[in-house]
């Protein structure tokens, strides 16, 4: 069943999701436009393939899972929270160097490797653009290097390492390729940043819009110093910034905007991913996964983005927001509760059957319109069912965030806000601590 979107709710979805509503905390750099090529999506969207069907008996005990299962992630854990991962396109980079600072979760002297998928993983919009399924173009890596940079956002990088690819410095790339870097060794200090730079040359490149969460920016060309950098929020990137770590765990996020942080302080890791990660401490690797605009059918196509979700053992799985306000990409009408929950199954039972124990969470409070909120409401209900059959764990957020007095509204708003994450950082680790340790 699909359901019409109504005008108004169209419009408001566009402003609810658009990081750049929130206005700048601290050091915030200036904001430089970059003039780039207005581009649309021009390859053929993966087709539209109605959600699987659903039961309704819930089960009396909950399915064993699955022994865990290798994957092509296990060697490098995650080394930070910031979200990695595409929902965008870099229409034209032509030799344009890119440098962005990752706060890391363990500090000290690890040996990296970085992956690298040439497809976007999730629909921004209603797709007109990007959307997930999309091939990037051909591209050029002309050179690529890590450095310590410093404990500003700002800092001029020292230590610059050259990161190659099967030991050359420069790397052409296919449409929907994906490959990792050679090896690297480098000592990031305490409270110092990780600087991934690279200066790339080619069309259409998967990237992230990161708008304020970590500092990125655009090296003007011919620059003398970093006095040239341009703030930049659409940001190619690695899809993991990947470490030898010795974890007890590896905790994956897997959602939307609230996932990523959306609308917390800026630059500053508030948001309840890194919140979470803190409290765990650095004997866990959290991976941020989560990406704007993202809904449960993205992932339900089981591409890359959800391979890399299989890599955890404990992966928390958030949708429902954007699957109500704009969608399935390539449908008319914005999405049922029975088709989130026929999408919701397929992406666990990829995860289960990779060994994954999940964290499953219902739809947050969004102040939809009281059509959409009825769809949420059905949704809700049919959640903790969803969690008993196919043998995950259930995360009642909605209750933890909704106002008492408007349960369709947040207390702490559509995109929780610092103490809003706070909240859910705190819920989660009290709730299942034992899973997550």
């Amino acid at each position: 069943m699909h359901l019409k979107r109504p005008a108004a709710l169209m419009a408001a979805a566009a402003m609810l999701f658009t990081f750049g509503a929130c206005q700048p905390k601290e050091e915030v750099p200036p904001v430089i436009p970059i003039e780039t090529t207005e581009h649309k999506a021009t390859t053929a969207p993966p087709e539209t393939t109605a959600p699987p069907e659903t039961t309704t008996k819930a089960a009396a005990t909950k399915p064993p899972a699955a022994a865990k299962q290798p994957t092509d992630f296990d060697e490098y854990q995650s080394n930070t929270t910031i979200a990695t991962g595409s929902n965008y396109i870099y229409p034209d980079a032509q030799n344009t160097t890119f440098r962005t600072y990752f706060p890391v979760e363990e500090y000290g002297e690890l040996t990296y490797a970085f992956y690298f998928s040439n497809t976007v993983d999730s629909t921004w919009e209603r797709g007109r653009y990007s959307y997930a399924g999309l091939e990037g173009g051909s591209y050029t890596i002309v050179s690529a290097k890590v450095a310590d940079g410093g404990t500003s956002g700002r800092a001029k990088p020292t230590n610059y390492q050259d990161v190659t690819f099967d030991g050359s410095k420069t790397r052409e790339v296919e449409p929907g390729e994906t490959f990792w870097s050679d090896e690297i060794t480098i000592d990031i200090p305490e409270d110092h940043y990780l600087v991934w730079e690279w200066t790339l040359t080619g069309n259409d490149i998967p990237c992230i819009r990161m708008t304020e969460m970590t500092y990125s920016y655009i090296i003007a060309k011919d620059a003398a110093d970093d006095d040239a950098l341009q703030y930049n929020m659409d940001v190619p990137g690695p899809q993991l910034i990947g470490a030898k770590r010795d974890v007890k765990k590896r905790i994956v996020c897997l959602g939307d905007s609230i996932t990523q942080g959306a609308e917390t302080t800026s630059y500053k890791e508030r948001f309840w991913a890194a919140k979470l990660s803190q409290a765990l401490g650095d004997e866990y690797a959290v991976w941020n996964l989560g990406l704007g605009y993202a809904r449960a059918s993205d992932a339900a196509l089981c591409g890359d983005w959800l391979e890399r979700a299989k890599s955890g053992d404990v992966v928390t799985l958030a949708f429902g927001t954007n699957d109500l306000a704009v969608g399935q990409f390539g449908a008319q009408e914005i999405s049922s509760a029975e088709e989130i929950e026929g999408w919701l199954r397929k992406i666990i039972e990829e995860l289960r059957a990779s060994g994954c124990k999940v964290i499953l969470f219902n739809a947050p409070p969004f102040g939809f319109d009281a059509m959409t909120e009825i769809q949420r409401e059905a949704l809700n209900e049919r959640i903790p069912i969803i969690a008993e059959e196919t043998g995950c764990e259930y995360f009642d957020w909605n209750k933890l965030l909704a106002d008492p007095d408007n349960p369709a509204a947040s207390l702490y708003g559509g995109h929780p806000d610092d103490d809003g994450c706070e909240a859910i950082a705190d819920a989660l680790t009290d709730q299942f601590g034992k899973l997550l340790k």
